[in-house]
Protein backbone atom coordinates (compact mmCIF):
# COMPACT_ATOMS: atom_id res chain seq x y z
CA UNK A 1 0.00 0.00 0.00
CA UNK A 2 1.80 3.50 -1.16
CA UNK A 3 2.73 5.09 2.03
CA UNK A 4 0.40 8.35 1.87
CA UNK A 5 -2.89 5.96 1.39
CA UNK A 6 -1.71 3.80 4.59
CA UNK A 7 -0.72 6.30 7.04
CA UNK A 8 -4.86 7.99 5.98
CA UNK A 9 -5.94 4.22 6.26
CA UNK A 10 -4.93 5.25 10.41
CA UNK A 11 -7.05 7.94 10.91
CA UNK A 12 -3.58 10.46 11.35
CA UNK A 13 -4.56 12.99 8.08
CA UNK A 14 -5.35 13.40 4.79
CA UNK A 15 -3.10 11.34 1.85
CA UNK A 16 -2.48 14.96 0.78
CA UNK A 17 -1.05 16.28 4.53
CA UNK A 18 0.48 12.37 4.49
CA UNK A 19 2.60 13.45 1.63
CA UNK A 20 3.58 16.79 3.31
CA UNK A 21 5.08 15.15 6.58
CA UNK A 22 6.86 12.62 4.39
CA UNK A 23 8.50 15.04 2.54
CA UNK A 24 9.17 17.13 5.80
CA UNK A 25 11.24 14.00 7.46
CA UNK A 26 8.56 13.59 10.05
CA UNK A 27 7.86 10.16 8.71
CA UNK A 28 10.34 6.86 9.85
CA UNK A 29 9.93 3.58 8.52
CA UNK A 30 11.53 0.57 10.76
CA UNK A 31 13.48 3.41 12.46
CA UNK A 32 14.75 4.98 8.91
CA UNK A 33 13.47 8.44 7.54
CA UNK A 34 11.59 8.00 5.25
CA UNK A 35 11.24 11.10 2.68
CA UNK A 36 9.98 9.22 -0.70
CA UNK A 37 6.21 9.56 -0.80
CA UNK A 38 5.55 6.65 -3.03
CA UNK A 39 7.33 4.18 -0.84
CA UNK A 40 4.99 0.82 -0.79
CA UNK A 41 4.57 -0.48 2.64
CA UNK A 42 5.23 -3.98 2.97
CA UNK A 43 3.73 -6.12 5.58
CA UNK A 44 6.33 -6.24 8.58
CA UNK A 45 6.85 -2.24 7.90
CA UNK A 46 7.13 -0.18 11.48
CA UNK A 47 5.55 3.05 10.46
CA UNK A 48 5.78 6.15 12.83
CA UNK A 49 4.59 9.45 12.40
CA UNK A 50 6.34 12.30 14.37
CA UNK A 51 7.40 9.51 16.47
CA UNK A 52 3.84 7.41 16.77
CA UNK A 53 4.19 3.86 16.06
CA UNK A 54 0.55 3.52 13.32
CA UNK A 55 -1.02 0.21 12.22
CA UNK A 56 -2.71 -0.61 9.21
CA UNK A 57 -4.17 -2.86 7.11
CA UNK A 58 -0.42 -3.55 5.19
CA UNK A 59 1.23 -4.41 8.19
CA UNK A 60 -1.45 -6.37 10.34
CA UNK A 61 -0.90 -3.76 12.82
CA UNK A 62 -3.89 -2.07 15.28
CA UNK A 63 -7.18 -2.48 13.25
CA UNK A 64 -8.08 1.33 11.90
CA UNK A 65 -10.34 3.26 13.71
CA UNK A 66 -13.80 3.07 12.51
CA UNK A 67 -14.45 6.05 10.42
CA UNK A 68 -16.51 8.65 11.71
CA UNK A 69 -17.51 12.04 10.13
CA UNK A 70 -18.32 15.62 12.27
CA UNK A 71 -19.74 18.93 10.86
CA UNK A 72 -18.48 21.81 13.40
CA UNK A 73 -19.38 25.20 13.34
CA UNK A 74 -16.30 26.63 14.08
CA UNK A 75 -15.67 29.55 16.10
CA UNK A 76 -13.25 32.65 15.80
CA UNK A 77 -10.24 32.06 17.72
CA UNK A 78 -9.45 28.70 17.30
CA UNK A 79 -6.97 27.60 14.88
CA UNK A 80 -7.87 24.85 12.29
CA UNK A 81 -5.42 22.08 13.13
CA UNK A 82 -4.98 18.93 15.64
CA UNK A 83 -2.16 21.07 17.87
CA UNK A 84 -0.69 23.90 18.06
CA UNK A 85 3.02 24.94 18.98
CA UNK A 86 2.02 28.14 20.34
CA UNK A 87 -0.70 26.97 22.81
CA UNK A 88 -3.51 28.10 21.20
CA UNK A 89 -6.55 26.67 21.04
CA UNK A 90 -7.43 23.96 17.92
CA UNK A 91 -10.52 22.80 16.70
CA UNK A 92 -10.08 19.37 18.08
CA UNK A 93 -10.77 20.57 21.32
CA UNK A 94 -14.01 21.26 21.24
CA UNK A 95 -15.41 17.68 19.94
CA UNK A 96 -15.02 17.07 23.62
CA UNK A 97 -17.25 13.60 23.07
CA UNK A 98 -15.22 12.60 20.03
CA UNK A 99 -12.78 9.38 21.05
CA UNK A 100 -11.24 8.73 17.34
CA UNK A 101 -8.51 11.16 16.09
CA UNK A 102 -9.85 12.96 13.84
CA UNK A 103 -8.54 15.92 12.05
CA UNK A 104 -9.93 19.12 9.87
CA UNK A 105 -10.91 18.96 6.21
CA UNK A 106 -9.17 21.93 4.48
CA UNK A 107 -8.52 25.14 6.66
CA UNK A 108 -10.05 28.05 8.22
CA UNK A 109 -8.36 30.81 9.38
CA UNK A 110 -8.56 31.19 13.55
CA UNK A 111 -10.65 34.78 12.80
CA UNK A 112 -12.60 33.18 10.69
CA UNK A 113 -15.96 31.19 11.62
CA UNK A 114 -18.35 28.62 10.29
CA UNK A 115 -18.64 25.25 8.80
CA UNK A 116 -15.51 22.91 9.60
CA UNK A 117 -16.16 18.96 8.06
CA UNK A 118 -13.88 16.69 10.89
CA UNK A 119 -13.01 13.38 10.09
CA UNK A 120 -10.68 10.34 10.61
CA UNK A 121 -11.51 9.20 6.72
CA UNK A 122 -8.18 10.16 4.66
CA UNK A 123 -9.83 9.02 1.44
CA UNK A 124 -12.95 11.32 2.14
CA UNK A 125 -10.13 14.15 3.41
CA UNK A 126 -8.76 13.69 0.05
CA UNK A 127 -12.32 13.48 -2.00
CA UNK A 128 -13.06 16.88 -0.77
CA UNK A 129 -10.09 18.80 -0.47
CA UNK A 130 -8.08 18.12 -3.65
CA UNK A 131 -8.56 20.99 -6.69
CA UNK A 132 -9.45 18.84 -9.12
CA UNK A 133 -12.78 17.73 -7.77
CA UNK A 134 -13.75 21.56 -7.13
CA UNK A 135 -16.25 21.22 -4.68
CA UNK A 136 -17.54 24.67 -4.01
CA UNK A 137 -17.11 26.64 -0.44
CA UNK A 138 -19.93 29.19 0.27
CA UNK A 139 -18.72 32.36 2.71
CA UNK A 140 -20.96 34.97 4.19
CA UNK A 141 -18.82 37.87 3.82
CA UNK A 142 -19.45 41.37 5.43
CA UNK A 143 -17.46 43.70 4.09
CA UNK A 144 -16.46 47.49 4.53
CA UNK A 145 -17.36 49.88 1.57
CA UNK A 146 -19.69 49.46 -1.20
CA UNK A 147 -19.99 46.55 -2.97
CA UNK A 148 -20.48 48.03 -6.34
CA UNK A 149 -21.97 46.36 -9.87
CA UNK A 150 -18.36 46.94 -11.26
CA UNK A 151 -16.42 45.06 -8.05
CA UNK A 152 -19.56 42.07 -8.04
CA UNK A 153 -18.31 41.34 -11.49
CA UNK A 154 -14.62 41.67 -10.90
CA UNK A 155 -14.97 39.03 -8.05
CA UNK A 156 -17.22 36.78 -10.65
CA UNK A 157 -14.93 36.74 -13.22
CA UNK A 158 -11.46 36.38 -10.90
CA UNK A 159 -9.10 38.68 -9.09
CA UNK A 160 -5.52 38.54 -8.62
CA UNK A 161 -4.69 38.19 -4.86
CA UNK A 162 -1.09 38.43 -5.72
CA UNK A 163 0.37 36.58 -8.41
CA UNK A 164 -2.69 34.04 -8.93
CA UNK A 165 -5.73 34.74 -10.24
CA UNK A 166 -8.54 32.96 -9.18
CA UNK A 167 -11.26 30.96 -10.81
CA UNK A 168 -14.68 32.47 -11.40
CA UNK A 169 -16.40 32.94 -8.29
CA UNK A 170 -20.58 33.41 -7.31
CA UNK A 171 -21.44 36.59 -5.85
CA UNK A 172 -24.64 37.58 -4.58
CA UNK A 173 -25.00 40.95 -2.34
CA UNK A 174 -27.51 40.38 0.32
CA UNK A 175 -27.54 43.83 1.76
CA UNK A 176 -25.89 46.97 0.83
CA UNK A 177 -25.45 49.87 3.87
CA UNK A 178 -24.01 53.17 3.54
CA UNK A 179 -20.61 51.95 4.33
CA UNK A 180 -20.62 47.95 4.52
CA UNK A 181 -22.25 45.22 2.37
CA UNK A 182 -23.12 41.55 3.42
CA UNK A 183 -22.19 39.43 0.39
CA UNK A 184 -22.28 35.71 -0.27
CA UNK A 185 -19.01 34.31 -2.48
CA UNK A 186 -19.07 30.91 -3.61
CA UNK A 187 -15.39 29.45 -4.65
CA UNK A 188 -13.82 26.29 -5.91
CA UNK A 189 -10.14 26.89 -4.48
CA UNK A 190 -8.76 27.01 -1.08
CA UNK A 191 -5.87 29.52 -1.25
CA UNK A 192 -5.04 30.56 1.92
CA UNK A 193 -7.09 33.53 2.85
CA UNK A 194 -8.38 33.60 -0.65
CA UNK A 195 -11.71 35.27 -0.15
CA UNK A 196 -10.50 38.13 2.69
CA UNK A 197 -7.60 38.61 -0.50
CA UNK A 198 -10.20 38.85 -3.08
CA UNK A 199 -12.58 41.17 -1.22
CA UNK A 200 -9.27 43.30 -0.48
CA UNK A 201 -7.92 43.25 -4.44
CA UNK A 202 -11.70 45.62 -4.95
CA UNK A 203 -10.87 47.56 -2.36
CA UNK A 204 -13.53 46.40 0.52
CA UNK A 205 -11.96 45.08 3.72
CA UNK A 206 -13.28 42.14 5.29
CA UNK A 207 -15.07 42.58 8.78
CA UNK A 208 -16.22 39.38 9.42
CA UNK A 209 -16.37 35.99 7.55
CA UNK A 210 -18.42 33.05 8.26
CA UNK A 211 -17.95 29.80 5.57
CA UNK A 212 -22.08 28.29 5.77
CA UNK A 213 -21.55 25.68 2.89
CA UNK A 214 -19.40 23.15 1.61
CA UNK A 215 -20.66 21.84 -1.45
CA UNK A 216 -24.58 20.37 -0.49
CA UNK A 217 -23.75 20.80 2.70
CA UNK A 218 -25.02 23.61 4.73
CA UNK A 219 -24.41 24.97 8.23
CA UNK A 220 -28.11 25.43 9.08
CA UNK A 221 -28.76 26.25 12.87
CA UNK A 222 -25.94 24.36 14.21
CA UNK A 223 -24.90 26.83 17.06
CA UNK A 224 -21.52 28.22 17.06
CA UNK A 225 -19.14 25.93 19.24
CA UNK A 226 -20.92 22.58 18.53
CA UNK A 227 -20.96 19.99 16.29
CA UNK A 228 -23.16 16.83 14.68
CA UNK A 229 -22.14 14.16 12.88
CA UNK A 230 -22.74 13.66 9.53
CA UNK A 231 -26.03 11.51 7.70
CA UNK A 232 -25.20 8.81 5.76
CA UNK A 233 -27.19 10.56 2.83
CA UNK A 234 -24.87 13.92 3.53
CA UNK A 235 -21.97 11.97 3.32
CA UNK A 236 -22.84 10.37 0.40
CA UNK A 237 -24.19 13.26 -1.22
CA UNK A 238 -20.30 14.88 -0.43
CA UNK A 239 -18.56 11.82 -1.90
CA UNK A 240 -20.58 12.32 -5.05
CA UNK A 241 -19.08 15.34 -5.78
Amino acid sequence: MRLNKYIAAAGICSRRKADELTLAGKVKINGVVMDQPGYDVKEGDRVTVDGRLIGGPATGGKTAERKVYYVLNKPKGYITAVSDDKDRPVVTELLTDVEERVFPIGRLDCNTSGLLLMTNDGDFAYHLSHPKNEVWKTYRARVSGIVTKEREAKLRKGVDIGGYVTAPAKVTVLKQNANSAVVEIAIREGKNRQVRKMFNAVGCKVLDLERIAVGTLRLGRLLTGHYRRLTRQEIDALLAL
